[in-house]
């Protein structure tokens, strides 16, 4: 495993992507405040380019390439937004990029994926090892592989949304109590970790579908545990079937813990913050919202911080979501 990442690791990347990524805004809402009896601050990820976070620590990732190696191009495996984030960075650095995706995958992340010059290969969920694919890719094109989430670049880039957090929350003079962030792999959550080094002032906390909250369990196993086969969720972003082994060892000594939520209460958060915040989340990234609403953490009387982390979601989907 390459050397963990730190606070200035973090540093670095914001000042790589400074310019080139979006500084989201840290936003404050009444109606969710008096629905907590506390107050809450969101980190709309939805409004980064292409649509969620992974833009950050692809970039990152991709930027910090040696001209031979971008020689080769790069490969990447991912649900959508890992996927859409690597596109991205490779189209603005000119490389060509091959991304492994789930041929389940959610057609607005596959197209746009494609419509970023990305070429697309697709696999089977039950039966492929998207990583094996993608290994296969690099070595017949001598291709650089960016993972989504196991490598110190692209945590890194990913912690600069915590950076952000914790600037401008210091900002406004807030304190904050907790920052809930999803987690499917872990490269976000163990990112916002090393952006608040002090744990006893800010605790962290993951939240995940309640039938894919590896983290969770593996933080009370003390050990990296899996999901079971027969895991389902909706929440197709946050289905990693294993924490990473660079991410666990940032969270293990990181988080104070983690939650798991439904999918029923992830659709509720997702009706939420369309009527009454007048955002667009898809289902991944409404989990920490769905943490604060369904009342698995308890918001009241403390700041807290939660990260929205993408705004990808299937139309048709979005339309049942919100129709009910």
């Amino acid at each position: 495993m390459s050397a963990l990442p730190g606070l200035a690791d973090v540093r670095a990347a914001a000042a790589r992507l400074r310019g080139v990524a979006v500084r989201t805004p840290l936003l404050e809402f009444p109606v969710l405040n008096a629905r907590m009896g506390g107050r809450v601050f969101v980190k709309p990820e939805i409004f980064q380019r292409t649509g969620s976070f992974k833009f950050r620590g692809a970039y990152n990732r991709i930027a910090q390439l040696s001209p031979e190696e971008r020689r080769g191009g790069v490969v990447a495996w991912s649900s959508g937004n890992h996927a859409q984030g690597v596109a991205a960075a490779a189209a603005m650095l000119g490389l060509k990029a091959w991304i492994v995706m789930p041929a389940d995958a959610p057609r607005i992340k596959t197209e746009r994926t494609r419509a970023l010059g990305a070429e697309v290969v697709a696999y089977d969920r039950q039966r492929d090892a998207r990583e094996e694919i993608g290994r296969r890719i690099a070595a017949e094109h001598g291709a650089i592989i960016v993972p989504p989430f196991d490598d110190p670049h692209v945590i890194a880039g990913q912690g600069t949304v915590g950076l952000e957090i914790a600037e401008d929350a210091a900002a406004l003079g807030v304190a904050l109590d907790a920052v809930l962030v999803p987690a499917g792999g872990g490269g976000l959550v163990a990112g916002t970790g090393l952006a608040f080094p002090d744990a006893k002032a800010t605790a962290i906390y993951c939240v995940e579908p309640q039938d894919f909250d590896d983290h969770r369990r593996s933080l009370a196993a003390g050990e990296r545990v899996g999901s079971p086969e027969s895991a389902q969720s909706f929440c197709d972003a946050l289905m990693a079937p294993l924490p990473g082994e660079m991410t666990f060892a940032i969270n293990k000594r990181r988080l104070a813990g983690g939650f798991g939520v439904s999918d029923a209460e992830v659709a509720s958060a997702m009706r939420f913050a369309f009527e009454e915040l007048k955002f667009v989340v898809e289902p991944g990234g409404a989990a920490t919202l769905a943490a604060l609403l369904s009342g698995k953490f308890e918001a009241r009387d403390k700041s807290t911080a939660i990260v929205l982390s993408g705004g990808n979601v299937d139309p048709q989907l979005f339309a049942e979501v919100i129709s009910v």
